[in-house]
């Protein structure tokens, strides 16, 4: 009996031993190993890609899939340049003025969500405002190649130009899959939206192919899918205009952390040019036609990446108090949360209500 006893026992400490040392195994197996990607070739940015993966093979393989992806996105939604075989929205805006143009399925989702946009920001993000904003567009690259010559836009072609801008004239024909400008002298410019709806796709593209863990830094565009290979969240510094110029020592406006959630920034400070001392940034508000200059920056926390770019360049423009009226309204209308935080011109912050708490902001 005593030593049937026994034999039981060390047939059980065997198999729990066996069973611990599968863990283990299967645990070692599992375990992923953080790896990044950098890269400067896509909407005009310096890009960084972060990711847990088993080895190095897969990391690479999701990258390169980030890379083309956004580099096909960069490519058709340029107004500015042609690439070889691709159909693009500078081909768009070259043709469509006279007949139809056939576009990529992408373009024609994309337009849909900027009209989709302008309607919901009260026309602060247009993307029919084209003609004005290669107004704008040449004279920012001007003035920095030749800072000494720099120069404003002339009064007469912006007012010209504005006559021009009426999202109302693009005709989308999701049938035909065409694009018609129903005024010849009709533009567009996707800056507002693109690079945020684009990280969107390929964080959707990712999450499908079953990534848990990566965080997509595409020029301050963050989007993260889970959280870091150790459970934690990911740290998410939003930069400081004012360290930037030189006038404060702290580089980071808020540092905290983020998971499952798009955090994007419009700023003054990246690209701009100065004219007689005037800073004149990118987002160019409608109603004056002129860059806006109410606030340094303003970031926007809430899950979709192109939501969040759109809602940047929008309370870009608008005041603290608008800003928070129309993110109370698109809260209301989609069940969503959003949050923001804007810095200003005399160094002082403001933020929704539960944006520091969402970012576990130190």
């Amino acid at each position: 009996m005593k030593n049937q006893f026994w034999k039981k026992e060390m047939q059980y400490f065997g198999s729990l031993l066996f069973l611990v040392l599968l863990c283990f195994s299967l645990s070692a197996c599992g375990k992923r190993e953080r790896y990044q990607d950098q890269f400067t070739d896509v909407f005009n940015t310096a890009s960084m890609v972060i990711g847990y993966e088993e080895s190095e093979e897969a990391f690479q393989k999701k990258a390169e899939q980030i890379h083309e992806s956004l580099l096909h996105y960069h490519r058709l939604f340029d107004v500015y340049t042609d690439y070889p075989g691709v159909e693009n929205l500078k081909k768009v805006n070259e043709e469509a003025g006279k007949a139809p143009v056939k576009v990529d399925p992408d373009i024609m989702a994309l337009l849909k969500f900027g009209k989709e946009m302008d309607i919901r920001t009260n026309g602060k993000v247009n993307i029919a405002y084209g003609a004005v904003l290669s107004l704008w567009h040449d004279k920012r690259e001007e003035g920095i190649a030749n800072p000494e010559k720099a120069s404003l836009p002339e009064e007469k072609d912006l007012e010209e130009a504005a006559k021009h801008c009426n999202i109302e004239d693009l005709i989308l024909d999701e049938e035909k899959m065409t694009v018609y400008f129903r005024d010849p002298g009709l533009r567009l410019d996707v800056g507002g939206i693109a690079k945020g709806w684009a990280v969107e796709r390929v964080a959707e593209l990712l999450e499908k192919e079953g990534a848990k863990s990566y965080l997509l830094n595409i020029g301050g565009n963050l989007r993260a899918i889970g959280k870091k290979g150790d459970g934690t969240k990911w740290i998410c510094p939003v930069q400081n205009p004012f360290y930037i110029d030189g006038e404060e020592d702290n580089p980071y406006a808020v540092s905290g952390e983020i998971a499952e959630i798009s955090l994007v920034t419009s700023g003054d400070y990246e690209r701009y040019f100065t004219v007689d001392g005037v800073r004149y940034a990118h987002i160019v508000d409608p109603e004056t036609r002129y860059p806006a200059n109410r606030h340094r920056s303003v970031t926007i926390l809430t899950k979709d990446s192109a939501l969040a770019d759109t809602l940047s360049t929008a309370l870009f423009i608008l005041s603290v108090e608008d800003g928070k009226s129309l993110l109370e309204k698109i809260r209301k209308e989609d069940s969503l949360e959003i949050d923001a935080m804007w810095v200003e011109p005399d160094h002082s912050m403001a933020y929704t209500e539960h944006f520091l708490n969402r970012i576990d902001a130190e």
